[in-house]
Formats: C-alpha cells, structure tokens, sequence
C-alpha cells in the first residue's frame, strides 16, 4: 500500500510542477506569436489529448516523468509559407531567450505563491529546544545544555527546529565554526572542518551532538513496512511492546537500541494486543550503518506522542508580510540549492546527497500524508530545485538553451549546427551520468 501511495504522491507532485514550468514556455512563446502544437504532461503514449482553438494539442501521457512543449520550428520539418512568421527559428534571439527563460521563472513564481499561501494560512513549529546533549561532544565542548532554546544560528534567527536545520544545512562542506544562540543570550562557538563532507545522509543536528527535545515515546507500533522482520514475526500496528529477554521497555529508543545490537539474532518480545500479552520472536535483519558498523533493524515504526502545546508554536501571516517572507524564503532556497551544487562540483559535499525518483517518491508520501501545510511546504521547494537545475548551462537544458542564445546575441549570428550537435551530446551524456548517480543512490537508500 505504501508503494502505491509513494507512487501516486511523485505523480502528483510532478503533475502539478512540470504543468506549471511547461505553461511558463506556453504562454510566453503564444504571446511571442510563436504557433505551439502540443503542451504535454508527461512522455510515451497519449492517454488523454484535447485540442483548442489555436491548434495546440493538450495531451496527457503515460510517463509521468516529465513534460514538453512542442512548438512550430523549420529545423524540424517542413513549414507551410503562410505559417513561417508563427515558427520558433524566426523569432528574434531575444524573443527565444525569453521563452526559454519562462519555464524555470514559471516555478520561481510558483514557489513563492505556495510559500505565500503556507504562510497566510499559518506554519505549525516545534521550539527549538534542546534535549540531550551527549558528553564530550562539539554541542557540550561549547557549553550548549539541555532546555537551552535556540535562537540564532550564525546571526540568523530561527523560531523552529526546521530552521534550524536548514541555518545548519548551508555550512555542510565548510571550515570554521558555527555561532549558535540560546534563548538567555548567551553565544556558543562551534568548531567545523569540511563539516559532513563525506556523509552520505547527512544529520547536522546530530552531527554536533545534541538532539531535540522529545516527550517519552511509549514504545507502540504503527506501519510496519511489508516484508520486514516486523511484520514476518507477527507483529501488527497498535501493538504495545511490554518487555525484550525478560527485560522492561519503558520507550520507544530501549527496543530500538535491543534491536540494533542483536542484528540476525532471536529477541524474545512481551506484547500487548488489546486484552491480550502475547510472546513473540524477532529476528532482526542486518544492515551497514553510514559508521561501517553492522547492526539491525526490524521494519516497525512508532506511533508518534503528540507534542507538548508548550513546545509548538504556529505564525500566520497579513497577505503582505506573507508575500515578502514567501520571496525572501524563495530567494534564500535558491541561493542555498546552488550553493549546495558548486560545492558538490568542489567536493566538498558528497555526491551520494543527489537523489533521483525513489528518493522524491517516498519524501512526497510522507509529506502528503503529514497534511496541506507539509506538502506545499514540499512543492515549494522541489519547485525552486527544478527552476535552479533546468537553468544550468547544460545543453538540452534551458540554460543551456540560454548560453547558446547569448553566444547568438553577442556575435550577431548563431553557433552553427555541429557545435549546438555536439553540445547536445556532451549535454545529454553528462545528464544521465548524473541521473544513474542519483538512482543509485536511491536503490543504495533502499
């Protein structure tokens, strides 16, 4: 069930962002004069096509991984006279520029509305407070303590525990230190050296040693993921795990810790199961963990306490104030997406960060399931990485669309077929390099 769902959100998600960056190229080449003869979502065959007034083609197809606007162009068949003035090569360079242009602007404007509309409606955060603090730690060596709020990362003020982690995420791959401040004013210095730059899946809260304040998690199970240990040994969701080998759990980190060290070995589980105690046998299975050690896992989820009221705190916004914190956090996202790629391309960061459909999929699931906020929140952001990525100057991308028509700009003519050939090539090999990269690293994620 939870495949279909993860299935299903990654359509969605692409569905909604891939119609909004090809109506960016639509509606500017139609007002550039440009005739366009299909805007599809999606490649492969057509499940679904309508035809308007103009001509255009709007079809819906069965590869739901992308999308195209097909528009009329000389170079790729034969034209009738009386349309030559609608083809796309016989538009001034500037007029092609701006087409091109107009889909990645297209999700710009897109995130910033739905960041608008998340903050006009009101984001739910968790406080920043600070839980345990492990001894000996970079978090400890700089006087951070349990309960201490934070309030600052490197001058920037943060009111959640997710802008905290976002502050955190723009320093990954750096040296140096980290200025941390805490709700009684007090600053905290700590030291980085090319901080996570070799992490897989990289945790920057955990990383510094401390992490963020929870209540007690009874240990209660929710999903279990099909096929796993869990789910094989009979357990099912609501169960409430009373004891390991005779030893009582209190919460939910006691069975997890039990499992992790017993990787391929019998525990003996105590359950409760409504009225009844059951006694039930867990083979963990084994995995690598991202230190090299070997430990277990189970396939279970716990089902998640409710917060403390005292630790949420919800900000809704007038239309104006939301709009410019909708920019400001759309033009922040941006610079942070391609700082994050110069320092790939530097080494700094690792390459097994990039992350393909599999990864996407099951991210839109959750978000899709955490609710309305969640979830644009989510569109918002995959919205800018989609603007940021096609603007790359790689050709068969808009940016690099774009190079070649600033070439054709500054000498007055443009770069002749076999160079624009060639890049196309080079272009279309570097990005399935970089595509099996990232599905690699999903299936590895798997």
């Amino acid at each position: 069930m939870s495949v279909i769902i993860s299935i299903l959100s990654l359509a969605l998600t692409l569905a909604i962002l891939v119609t909004v960056h090809e109506f960016g190229h639509y509606w500017v080449a139609r007002r550039c004069g440009i005739k366009v003869l299909r805007f599809s979502v999606g490649f492969g065959k057509v499940l679904f096509s309508r035809t308007n007034k103009q001509g255009t083609e709007f079809a819906i197809a069965a590869i739901p991984l992308g999308g195209y606007v097909k528009m009329l162009d000389e170079r790729e068949g034969e034209v009738a006279a009386e349309l030559l003035d609608q083809t796309f090569n016989r538009k001034t360079v500037w007029q092609r520029m701006a087409v091109v242009i107009a889909g990645p602007l297209a999700n710009i404007l897109f995130a910033i509305f739905a960041y608008w509309l998340m903050f006009m409606v009101g984001v739910t955060q968790v406080k920043p407070i600070i839980g345990e603090v492990a001894a000996n730690s970079v978090a400890a060596q700089a006087g951070l303590m349990s309960q201490q709020e934070i309030t600052a990362v490197d001058g920037t003020r943060t009111a959640s525990w997710q802008e905290v982690n976002y502050q955190l995420i723009k320093r990954l791959g750096d040296s140096g230190t980290l200025q941390i401040e805490v709700d009684n004013g007090s600053r905290h210095e700590l030291v980085i050296e090319r901080w996570l730059s070799d992490a897989e899946e990289p945790n920057p809260i955990h990383s510094l040693g401390f992490a963020p304040f929870r209540p007690t998690v009874p240990p209660i199970l929710a999903e279990l993921q099909a096929g796993m240990p869990a789910q094989q040994a009979g357990l099912l969701p609501d169960d409430v795990i009373l004891a390991v080998d005779g030893q009582d759990i209190q919460h939910w980190l006691e069975f997890v810790k039990v499992v992790k060290a017993h990787a391929g070995q019998a525990i003996s589980l105590s359950v409760q199961r409504q009225e009844k105690v059951l006694n039930i046998q867990l083979i963990p299975a084994s995995r690598t963990a991202p230190s090299g050690e070997t430990i277990g896992f189970a396939g279970a989820m716990v089902k998640a306490p409710a917060l403390p009221q005292d630790f949420i705190r919800v900000q809704s916004f007038d239309p104006l104030t939301a709009g410019w914190r909708a920019i400001d956090k759309t033009w922040d996202m941006t610079t942070v997406t391609l700082q994050s790629i110069g320092k790939m391309i530097q080494g700094l960061l690792s390459v097994k960060n990039l992350s393909g459909p599999i990864t996407i999929a099951k991210v839109a699931s959750s978000q899709v399931q955490a609710g309305f906020e969640a979830f644009v929140g989510f569109l918002a952001y995959i919205s800018i990485m989609l603007a940021v990525v096609n603007l790359l100057p790689i050709p068969v991308l808009d940016g690099g669309h774009l190079v070649f028509y600033v070439i054709e700009a500054v000498k007055g003519s443009p770069l002749s077929e076999k160079v624009q050939l060639m890049g196309m090539k080079l272009g279309m090999t570097l990005l399935l390099m970089v595509m099996v990269v990232a599905i690699f690293n999903d299936v590895s994620r798997l």
